[in-house]
């Protein structure tokens, strides 16, 4: 099937065979597509947790209405923006760019003055408003990548972000919970995979200048 074919197969979710796993492959290429993903100024103001441990799912089931995607996926998968956006955390990412393409890192002073201004400029809040954008791209790569590869994927924001922090420990690290998707294979009898997918018609979509 082509890209378009497979994003037409796609669907949120709603029940996950709990009997099927993802081999360690699969789940290795997708987090390994979720690393490659855009973000500005390459900062990646996130990390992305892989939570298989059945009761850490139990409880955090229980701070997102009880929905059964939470412990019948394979696997959970939660993006947490970074809280401390700061000149310590640009200097880390340029120190690795430097590292990786083999510069001196003082040669880059430009560019790190360029994203601390964009960084500093931002209040607090902001800055987490920022980090969450970064995080849907790569969600979106994560759905994407999914929908390749034949995995099923539920992407969700209805839960208790405070209750996720608490859970596992988010707010000492200087992360806070952004959204998170659950991924797996589709049980046979979730009634929404028969259902036909509705999307806005093209002309409705679109705009060509």
């Amino acid at each position: 099937m082509s890209l378009v074919e497979k994003l037409n197969w796609r669907y949120a979710t709603k029940k996950f065979d709990h009997t099927k796993k993802l081999s360690t492959a699969q789940l290795d290429e997708l987090l390994e597509a979720v690393r490659l993903s855009p973000s500005s100024a390459g900062l990646q103001s996130y990390k992305v947790l892989v939570i298989e441990n059945p009761e850490i799912r139990k409880k955090l089931r229980e701070a997102a209405h009880g929905q059964s995607q939470i412990t019948d996926s394979s696997h959970l998968v939660v993006f947490a923006s970074e809280t401390n956006l700061d000149e310590a955390y640009v200097t880390q990412y340029i120190d690795l760019v430097a590292e990786t393409r083999r510069m001196a890192p003082e040669t880059l002073s430009g560019y790190k003055q360029m994203i601390m201004g964009n960084v500093t400029r931002l209040t607090d809040d902001q800055r987490i408003v920022w980090a969450n954008k970064q995080v849907y791209i790569a969600l979106g790569v994560l759905l994407t990548a999914a929908a390749e590869m034949g995995i099923d994927t539920c992407p969700m924001e209805g839960f208790s972000a405070a209750r996720f922090d608490e859970i596992l420990g988010l707010r000492e690290k200087g992360l806070t919970t952004a959204v998170i998707a659950a991924i797996g294979f589709r049980s046979t009898d979730d009634v929404y995979s028969k259902l036909a997918k509705v999307r806005r018609p093209e002309e409705e979509l679109f705009i060509r200048l």
